[in-house]
């Protein structure tokens, strides 16, 4: 039975990750500590996911671990062996980074290295997947020209028509904390690829999502978009009008491509993952699809203050990953997401009540 060591196993894409996998025969690693109750408080809390994986998945173990903790990642690592490695355990919110700077890159960039130099000394045939993200280009997406329409933001130039591609330039502009701490991360993933010729792959995530989300206001787009509205919790725009545009991805959809990567493993790659132009949707978009599904009016208030550093229009382009894995598709499309994310958390209300 191969194994497969999932870093960030109780959250979004870590669990899905697990549960795709296991589905499939493989004995699944899930390492967490529930770092994201102490990045985001009690909203936060994972372990409720962690509780779902060890309950339903008959291959799966636990373990407790600090990916900062170099000595037992080296330890877990050589003693497990895993045939691939899918890292999604990050400090994943742009704002919080500027308050906790330590925890951030200590989490997203060392974590990484600790997790890399463990599998080039131990486990080197290892397939390492490391989930990214589109913060890694920065700023820069918002020096392209764009065209504002009714509804949302988006490319002037017909050549950005797909979205972003993975050459886009990541330097001279602003990152946030968390983007600079995750482009560290997402460098050396390739490095360790190239350098120690060792089969790595960086996802760079668009607006990762799915049913099992823990949304909170800083991380969790339309998880947290929609326990708003169920809840009738008011929801603040920050800046751009609402009309910033994001891509979305299911995160089965996100599992299926980790597969197809596991089995036709490259080198040091890079792909922009998201759901591309068809899946994308500005925050007012997002409000008229919400109140489709639920039936509620989203409550929410406007403050010209935008993000500091936050895309105005960002879309993956697909382009890469499917030509060099044109098994690939998107399968969920975002009106699927959207149901799936209501039917969630109106579950998640019941066994709260």
């Amino acid at each position: 039975m191969k194994k497969l060591l999932v870093t960030g196993s109780s959250g979004l894409i870590g669990s899905e990750v697990c549960a795709y996998f296991a589905e499939r025969g493989w004995a699944i690693h899930g390492v967490d500590n529930n770092m994201r109750a102490e990045f985001f408080g009690p909203d936060g809390d994972t372990r409720w996911n962690q509780r779902r994986l060890e309950e339903t998945l008959p291959n799966f173990t636990h373990h407790e671990l600090d990916i900062r903790d170099r000595t037992a990642v080296i330890d877990l690592i050589e003693t497990l062996q895993p045939y691939a490695i899918v890292h999604t355990a990050a400090q994943p919110s742009h704002d919080r980074a500027a308050d906790i700077p330590f925890q951030d890159f200590d989490t997203n960039a060392v974590g990484t290295v600790n997790l890399l130099e463990a599998t080039r000394r131990h486990a080197r045939d290892s397939v390492f997947v490391h989930l990214s993200t589109n913060k890694v280009y920065g700023d820069r997406p918002n020096t392209l020209d764009l065209v504002e329409k009714e509804t949302r933001w988006d490319y002037a130039d017909p050549a950005y028509e797909n979205g972003i591609p993975e050459d886009f330039p990541i330097d001279q502009s602003k990152h946030s904390l968390f983007g600079a701490s995750k482009a560290a991360a997402d460098i050396m993933v390739q490095e360790y690829g190239r350098y120690f010729d060792m089969k790595t792959a960086c996802l760079r995530g668009g607006c990762l999502t799915g049913p099992n989300h823990a949304g909170v206001e800083l991380h969790g787009f339309l998880s947290y978009l929609m326990k708003c509205n169920i809840t009738e919790t008011k929801y603040t725009i920050f800046g751009y009008k609402g009309k910033q545009v994001r891509d979305n991805i299911h995160s089965l959809d996100v599992a299926r491509f980790i597969e197809c990567f596991i089995e036709e493993p490259r080198v040091g790659e890079v792909y922009n993952l998201g759901g591309g132009r068809g899946n994308s949707c500005s925050i007012l978009e997002a409000f008229d699809l919400a109140e489709q599904v639920s039936g509620n009016k989203m409550i929410y208030d406007y403050s010209d203050e935008h993000r500091s550093g936050d895309h105005i229009c960002y879309i993956s382009d697909l382009s890469k990953m499917k030509a060099h894995y044109p098994q690939w598709d998107i399968t969920k499309s975002l009106d699927d997401i959207f149901e799936e994310i209501y039917q969630s958390w109106v579950e998640r209300q019941k066994e709260a009540a």
